[in-house]
């Protein structure tokens, strides 16, 4: 029997990186070893035409690039790209498509109308807020483009329950729509190495409690929030030592605001970690902070900190407190930097060592790529 053929559809592909990114990615990888053909149809950002990713083939169609400068990465096909999309999906057998907004999404979801192709689409954020014209360009795009996906898909798969219920203020079918959280890799997410051998490691003072974060730096994400808090918690224990894995356009304006807050010793921007290299620095991180300010669905790091036995303090955005148990982990406002100041030094001043195991057996068990993808196929023998 011929295996059955899935175009993935995503405005951005590794090694471009980014959640959706990485989420297509680690489901396409799996679908390949259960059996399945897959083929991303992705932007040409990374300059090549085709090229094969850890297996997997990617073609990639002409686009324009907009909003990148200031970390809002839209990406808008050309009308050479046409011929691309209609190759690649009549070939396919399913069509999965990854964010409403994306007109990526909206071709690919018409084209395959016209050929009968079902349609499963991935719904990843909820509403960002990025503040001012942004706002209503994105409230616009929902209006335009989003509902025109939604209105198009067969299945709608949301990342959190919160990630539902935007859709759902969108005007999607609530008998289409399931959720379905994300996973982890949980054999490279793992506690493998003590604190103090993976601070001296990566060369990070043995008495220092190290909060860390992976973010992209974008106003989005808070690190703006995150350096009000770490100067208050920072007064009440110098020993606090905030990291910060990742890059973005706010890179330069937050190195300056960290030299004008005297932040210089306790707060360090890391620059982009590639994934390899991430499970060391949360082996020698004693907590994980998420301090978004809206549009998480279910933010992969906060998996990889948990998987890795990390108690989290996250802001009350998207899907964060779903996942979130107050045994190990704490929910605060969103922008509110002395609540997240006051969270971080509660466990700074606590013995959390023994939670590394009571969090790690919680991802195993609820969030594999494994079970993920396990039903994502089941989701597609409904329809082929």
């Amino acid at each position: 029997m011929e295996s059955t053929k899935i175009c993935i559809v995503t405005h951005l592909f590794l090694p471009h990186v980014g959640g959706i990114e990485k989420v297509a990615y680690e489901q396409g990888k799996r679908l390949l070893q259960r059996g399945f053909k897959v083929l991303v149809l992705t932007s040409d950002i990374a300059g090549q035409k085709n090229y094969v990713y850890d297996g997997i083939n990617v073609h990639c169609y002409s686009a324009l690039k907009v909003g990148f400068g200031e970390g809002i990465p839209y990406i808008i096909p050309k009308p050479d790209s046409y011929r691309t999309f209609l190759k690649c999906i009549r070939n396919s057998d399913l069509i999965h498509v990854h964010g409403h907004p994306y007109m990526s999404s909206y071709l690919a979801a018409k084209i395959a109308k016209k050929y009968s192709k079902p349609v499963v689409l991935t719904q990843h954020n909820t509403f960002i807020e990025y503040g001012g014209l942004w706002d209503f360009a994105e409230k616009l795009n929902d209006l335009l483009i989003g509902k025109g996906v939604l209105h198009s898909s067969d299945k709608i798969i949301t990342v959190s329950k919160a990630t539902l219920n935007y859709i759902l203020s969108l005007g999607a079918d609530p008998n289409k729509a399931e959720v379905l959280y994300n996973g982890v890799d949980i054999k490279r997410f793992r506690p493998f190495m003590g604190k103090r051998d993976a601070k001296r490691q990566l060369n990070f003072p043995q008495d220092s409690f190290v909060v860390l974060t992976v973010r992209r730096l974008v106003y989005k994400n808070g690190i703006d929030i995150l350096l009000e808090s770490a100067k208050l918690a920072v007064k009440k224990n110098p020993k606090i030592l905030f990291l910060v894995a990742g890059g973005g356009p706010d890179f330069q304006r937050i190195s300056l605001k960290i030299r004008e807050l005297g932040l210089k010793e306790n707060f360090k921007l890391l620059g982009f970690i590639p994934d390899d290299h991430l499970p060391l620095y949360y082996n020698a991180s004693d907590a994980f902070v998420l301090p978004s300010k809206s549009g998480e669905g279910m933010p992969l790091v906060l998996l990889e900190a948990m998987a890795c036995g990390l108690p989290v303090v996250a802001t009350n955005v998207g899907g964060v407190p779903e996942i979130i148990d107050k045994s190990w982990g704490r929910v605060v406002p969103p922008s509110d930097a002395e609540a997240l100041a006051d969270a971080i030094l509660d466990f700074s001043y606590t013995d959390t060592s023994h939670l590394s195991e009571e969090l790690r057996k919680v991802v195993v068990q609820r969030y594999s790529w494994e079970a993920n993808v396990e039903r994502l196929i089941e989701i597609y023998e409904e329809f082929i």
